[in-house]
């Protein structure tokens, strides 16, 4: 095709500071028509992006045969329906993270893509650790770690330290499902280095169980967690540990460390992105230089359209990748529900 026409379902404000101008910095693509939420709100996108085209229903814009591609921007409750009935309809879909509100969902969106190969499905990724993503990768292949033994997974912030904090629609089941915090991303930044887990063992904690609604002024129950613990067993062995929080007070930032019989990589969010490591033998952990060729930079918007053309594949996120996220993320609300460890995979369709 020689122009690339776009609708987008949920212009937010991810999709106006990334995916809007990732779009139009590729050849020959058009963003022809949008939805939002409110007729106000899709008025006001068309009108910021001068998109000809708006719709009252993300239905009748996904219906539209003029249209080659949908990129949804939604919270996670409609990320299913939409894509599902995009596909059928014969449009290529990006879909913004989270994949799905639960595992049932992201297995019926992976059916409906592999219903049609021929289209593309990718999911905005996890941008944690892109920077260093390619170098660990290297690394963990070449066999710095020797046998993997341990995962820790740590972050801990204060965004909802205060009872007093506002509503977050992050905590609402009936608009963002079961994902916790910022486990799925981290979780998907993690298997992109070491397999997925074979058991999982979970406790979560809502310490404030309600919170007021900034836009409405009344109170909502909170849905999801503030604090987040799991202990994962993972294939030969392997064990794996997350401490995530968004209730405590000076707390560690954003970080995951690979331990192995010989040796230990470390990736660190904080005071900038960068690598530790060490091997046996080692006086102390060092930082790992990495060469600006190797710096893994954000390009989902072009690897979508490069995908459309033919001209590669989605490697940052297809379905089959955000269904093993989903699948952990599953398994952790199940594991905290219940108390006991829940095995992986869950064996759902896919």
């Amino acid at each position: 095709m020689s122009t690339i026409r776009v609708g987008i379902v949920g212009l937010g404000e991810n999709t106006r500071t990334r995916h809007v101008p990732g779009l139009l910095a590729c050849d020959d693509v058009e963003i022809a028509a949008v939805v939002n939420r409110r007729p106000e709100s899709t008025a006001a996108a068309a009108k910021q992006f001068d998109i000809p085209r708006t719709f009252e229903r993300w239905e009748d814009l996904v219906a539209d045969p003029d249209l080659d591609a949908i990129v949804i921007g939604t919270w996670p409750y409609l990320h299913c329906p939409i894509t599902v009935a995009a596909l059928d309809a014969g449009k290529h879909v990006l879909t913004e993270a989270r994949m799905a509100m639960n595992a049932d969902e992201a297995y019926r969106m992976l059916a409906a893509s592999r219903r049609h190969p021929d289209l593309v499905a990718q999911i905005v990724p996890s941008p944690i650790a892109f920077l260093v993503d390619p170098t660990v990768k290297r690394m963990v292949a070449e066999g710095y770690l020797g046998d993997l033994r341990e995962v820790a997974v740590i972050g801990a912030f204060d965004e909802l330290a205060d009872a007093d904090a506002p509503y977050h629609w992050r905590q609402s089941k009936q608009f963002s499902g079961l994902n916790a915090l910022f486990m799925g991303i981290v979780h998907e930044a993690l298997i992109r280095w070491v397999p997925d887990p074979v058991t999982v063992m979970a406790q979560t904690q809502i310490f404030t169980h309600e919170r007021i609604d900034p836009d409405t002024g009344k109170k909502e129950q909170v849905g999801t967690p503030d604090s987040v613990q799991i202990l994962t067993q993972l294939p030969g062995g392997a064990r794996g540990i997350y401490h995530i929080s968004n209730a405590i007070r000076f707390g560690p930032p954003l970080q995951i460390h690979l331990y192995g019989s010989e040796g230990t990589i470390k990736y660190l969010s904080a005071p900038d992105q960068h690598l530790v490591a060490g091997r046996k033998g080692d006086g102390d952990l060092q930082r790992v230089d990495i060469p600006e060729k190797d710096q893994y930079a954000w390009r989902v918007e072009e690897e979508f359209v490069d995908a459309i053309r033919g001209r590669g594949t989605i490697e940052f996120t297809d379905f089959e990748t955000g269904v093993r996220y989903m699948e952990f993320t599953e398994a952790v609300a199940r594991s905290a529900e219940s108390g006991h460890a829940v095995a992986m995979p869950l064996g759902g369709s896919h």
